[in-house]
C-alpha cells in the first residue's frame, strides 16, 4: 500500500509539473491575450544598459551565465539555399544594420514602445539590437507614414536562436484598427495567430531545431500577398498561412526580455512588392531592377539569402532564350567615388559568374559597374542608400 502510495504521489507531480510548463508555453505563444493592459515593462536606468561586447563576461553581458557566443556566424553557402523561391520587395520603405549608430546605444532610427533594448556588438564592427528588459519589450521602426505596409509586402532580418533560457522574437503584425497578428520564432517553432484565429505552428518536424538550430544566426523573411503569408527560416519555407484575413498596415518587434537570456536581431529590412510575377511569361521589359542580390558589407561575397532572386532570374533567360542581359551594379555614396566604381564592378563580375554557374551560357552576359553615380533615391536616410545599392538586368 506504501509503494502505491509513492507511485501516486510521483505521477501526480509530473502530471503537475507537464501542466505547469505547458501553461508557461502556452502563456509566450499566445499574444492575442496579452494586451497592453497586461505588459508590464520591467524598465532600469539606461546608463547600466551601456555593455560591452557580449562576447566578453561582465555584469551586463549578454553571455553572462548563458554562454552566448553571437560572433560564430557561419555562412551556410550559396549551395544550402539553392531552392530558395523568396523574392524581396522592389521598393525598400525601411532598412537598418546600425552602422550609424553607437555601441551600448538605443539605435537612431527605432521607436523604444516598452521595455529596455540596446545595441551590442554581435561581431567584428557589427551591432544587434539586444531586447535586455521587459514583458513585453516592443520596438518600432521609426517610418514617417504611421501606415507604410500594403499587400504585398516583405520582411527579412537575422534572428540569434539562442538556448531555452531566452524567449523567442515576436513580429507583431498591426491593422489599421490596432488589432495584433503575431508571428512567434523561437530555438523550438514558428507559430503565427491571425486575428480572431488560432495559431499555426511548426515545430521541430523536418528539421532538428534543438541541436542544429539554436545558438546560431538564422535568417528570417516573410512574404505577404493576397492576404498569403509565407514565412522562411533560413532556406526553407518553414510556414504557410493562407489567409491572414486582414490587411496589414505596420509592425513591431518584441518579447520577453531578460539581461541574462536578451532577444538579438540585426540587418532587418521591409519593403513594399515581391515576388515579380514574371516566370513563364514573354519578357518585354528593358530592365530588371533588383534589391534581392544583397553582399556582405564593403565585399563583393552574394549572400546566400540572394539566391531567390538569382533563381528567378535563371528562370526569366530559360524561358526566354533569346534574352541578353548586361548586370549593371550601383552601390550608395558611402566611401569615395573611385572606391564604389571598383565595388559595383566586383559585385557585377561576381553575380555574372554565379549566373554561368547556375547554366547560363556566358555569351548572353555582360557585367559593368557604375558605383553611385545614378542614384535613384536619395543618400540621406537608410532606406535611401539601401534603394540605390542595387543590381539591374539590362536587356541588350
Amino acid at each position: 500500500m506504501k509503494s502505491i502510495k509513492i507511485c501516486l504521489f510521483v505521477i501526480i507531480a509530473f502530471f503537475s509539473f507537464q501542466t505547469e510548463a505547458q501553461g508557461i508555453l502556452n502563456k509566450i505563444k499566445d499574444k492575442t491575450k496579452q494586451r497592453a493592459d497586461n505588459k508590464v515593462d520591467n524598465t532600469i536606468d539606461k546608463g547600466s544598459d551601456k555593455t560591452e561586447d557580449p562576447t566578453q563576461t561582465n555584469s551586463n553581458s549578454a553571455d553572462n551565465n548563458n554562454n552566448i557566443n553571437t560572433t560564430a556566424a557561419v555562412s551556410p553557402g550559396l549551395k544550402v539555399y539553392q531552392n530558395y523561391d523568396f523574392v524581396p520587395g522592389d521598393k525598400i520603405l525601411f532598412e537598418d544594420n546600425f552602422l550609424d549608430d553607437q555601441d551600448g546605444e538605443f539605435p537612431a532610427h527605432w521607436e523604444l514602445k516598452g521595455g529596455q533594448a540596446v545595441l551590442n556588438k554581435v561581431a567584428a564592427g557589427e551591432e544587434g539590437l539586444f531586447l535586455t528588459d521587459g514583458n513585453y519589450v516592443v520596438v518600432a521602426p521609426r517610418i514617417k507614414t504611421q501606415n507604410y505596409l500594403t499587400d504585398p509586402f516583405t520582411i527579412e532580418y537575422d534572428f540569434f536562436a539562442a538556448n531555452d533560457g531566452s524567449s523567442g522574437l515576436i513580429t507583431d503584425f498591426k491593422t489599421k484598427d490596432g488589432e495584433e497578428a503575431p508571428l512567434y520564432i523561437s530555438f523550438a517553432e514558428a507559430s503565427f495567430t491571425p486575428i480572431g484565429g488560432n495559431a499555426l505552428s511548426k515545430g521541430s518536424a523536418g528539421q532538428d531545431w534543438t541541436e542544429n538550430f539554436r545558438n546560431k544566426w538564422h535568417h528570417i523573411a516573410i512574404a505577404c500577398k493576397n492576404h498569403q503569408l509565407k514565412i522562411y527560416i533560413d532556406q526553407t519555407r518553414t510556414l504557410v498561412v493562407p489567409d491572414t484575413h486582414a490587411d496589414f498596415v505596420s509592425v513591431v518587434f518584441e518579447g520577453i526580455g531578460e539581461q541574462d537570456h536578451p532577444i538579438i536581431f540585426k540587418n532587418i529590412r521591409i519593403a513594399s512588392g515581391g515576388e515579380m510575377n514574371m516566370i513563364g511569361k514573354k519578357f518585354t521589359e528593358a530592365k530588371i531592377v533588383t534589391h534581392g542580390i544583397n553582399f556582405d558589407i564593403d565585399k563583393a561575397s552574394i549572400k546566400p539569402e540572394s539566391m531567390g532572386t538569382l533563381n528567378m532570374i535563371v528562370k526569366v533567360m530559360q524561358d526566354n532564350p533569346e534574352i541578353k542581359f548586361e548586370v549593371d551594379g550601383y552601390t550608395d555614396n558611402s566611401g569615395t567615388a573611385a572606391h564604389n566604381l571598383t565595388l559595383s564592378q566586383q559585385r557585377s563580375d561576381a553575380v555574372k559568374d554565379q549566373l554561368i554557374k547556375m547554366g547560363i551560357d556566358a555569351s548572353r552576359l555582360s557585367a559593368k559597374g557604375f558605383g553611385d553615380t545614378k542614384p535613384i533615391s536619395d543618400n540621406t536616410s537608410p532606406e535611401g542608400k539601401a534603394n540605390n545599392r542595387r543590381v539591374e538586368f539590362v536587356k541588350m
